[in-house]
C-alpha cells in the first residue's frame, strides 16, 4: 500500500513539475521581452547602445515618453485609439448581443459559422470596396470610417461569444417569464442580458483587444489626424531617426491600456470563459 501511494505520489510531482516546465517554455519568452521593451524605454540611447547591453537601467528616466509625446503627437493619436476602439466595441456590443441571442435561440449553428468567416477573412480583401464605399461618401480620413470598418472585427468576436453564452443560460427561466406573461423582448433584457454578464464582459475585452491592435485599416483608411496607436508606431519606425527608447516608449504606450484592461478584468474572463462564453 505504501510503495503503490510513494508511487503515484512520485508521478503525479513528476505530472506537476513537467506542466510547471511546459508553462515556464512557453511564457519566459514573452515576458523576457516585455521586461527588456520596458528597460529599453527607460534608459537612454546611450545606455541603450551598450555592449554588452544592460538590462536594468543604471539611471530610469521617462525621457523618452516626454519625447514620444512631444515630437510624434502621441496625445492625438491615443484619443483617436480611444474613439475608434470605443466606439467599435460599443456599437459592436449593440448589434452583436441581440444577433447572438437570436442566432442562440434559433440554433443556427450554421449561421453563426457564416458570420465568423467575415472575422476569419484578411483584412486585406476588405479593404478596396471599403476605401471606394467612403471615398464616394466622403468619410475617406475619418473617424467614423475607421469606426464602422472596425465593426467587421467586434460584430464576429461579440456574436460568436453571446451566442455561446446564451446557449449555456437556463431555459426554465426564460420561459416562465413568457409564461407570466413578459414579451420575447423582457425576457431577453431582463433575464439573459444580466445572466450573460460574464460572457460580455469577456466579448467586450476580446473584441477591445483585436480593434486596439488593429493596424491595416488604419493605415490605409486613417490620415495625419485620425490615424491610431498601432500606425503612429509604424510612423516612428518608418520616417524618424531609427531611437530604441522612443520606440519601446512607443510600443508601451500602445500596449498597456489592453493590458491594464486585461489585469482588471481578469477574474471576469476567466469566469466568463468558464460559463461557456467561448465554445469549441
Amino acid at each position: 500500500m505504501s510503495a503503490g501511494f510513494h508511487k503515484s505520489l512520485m508521478r503525479r510531482l513528476a505530472d506537476r513539475a513537467g506542466l510547471w516546465f511546459c508553462i515556464f517554455v512557453l511564457v519566459s519568452p514573452a515576458i523576457f521581452f516585455f521586461l527588456w521593451m520596458i528597460s529599453l524605454s527607460l534608459k537612454t540611447e546611450i545606455d541603450n547602445i551598450e555592449w554588452p547591453p544592460i538590462f536594468i537601467p543604471p539611471a530610469p528616466t521617462l525621457a523618452n515618453f516626454v519625447q514620444v509625446f512631444a515630437e510624434n503627437n502621441f496625445g492625438k493619436y491615443l484619443l483617436n485609439s480611444i474613439l475608434v476602439t470605443g466606439g467599435a466595441t460599443l456599437a459592436g456590443l449593440m448589434l452583436g448581443i441581440p444577433a447572438g441571442y437570436g442566432l442562440a435561440k434559433m440554433k443556427a449553428t450554421k449561421l453563426a459559422g457564416v458570420i465568423m468567416i467575415a472575422r476569419m477573412t484578411p483584412a486585406l480583401s476588405f479593404l478596396i470596396p471599403l476605401f471606394i464605399a467612403f471615398q464616394w461618401l466622403g468619410l475617406i480620413n475619418s473617424i467614423w470610417a475607421l469606426v464602422i470598418t472596425h465593426l467587421v472585427i467586434t460584430v464576429p468576436i461579440i456574436v460568436w461569444v453571446m451566442m455561446g453564452t446564451f446557449e449555456g443560460l437556463p431555459q426554465d427561466l426564460e420561459d416562465a417569464a413568457l409564461i407570466d406573461g413578459a414579451t420575447l423582448w423582457q425576457s431577453f433584457r431582463l433575464i439573459a442580458v444580466p445572466l450573460a454578464r460574464p460572457g460580455i464582459v469577456v466579448a467586450t475585452i476580446l473584441s477591445f483587444i483585436f480593434s486596439w491592435n488593429n493596424f491595416v485599416f488604419g493605415v490605409v483608411l486613417g490620415g495625419k489626424e485620425t490615424r491610431t496607436l498601432p500606425v503612429a508606431v509604424y510612423n516612428v519606425l518608418t520616417f524618424e531617426q531609427l531611437a530604441w527608447g522612443p520606440l519601446a516608449a512607443a510600443a508601451m504606450l500602445v500596449m498597456a491600456p489592453v493590458l491594464i484592461v486585461t489585469i482588471i478584468a481578469q477574474r471576469q474572463i476567466v469566469v466568463g470563459l468558464t460559463a461557456g462564453g467561448l465554445k469549441d
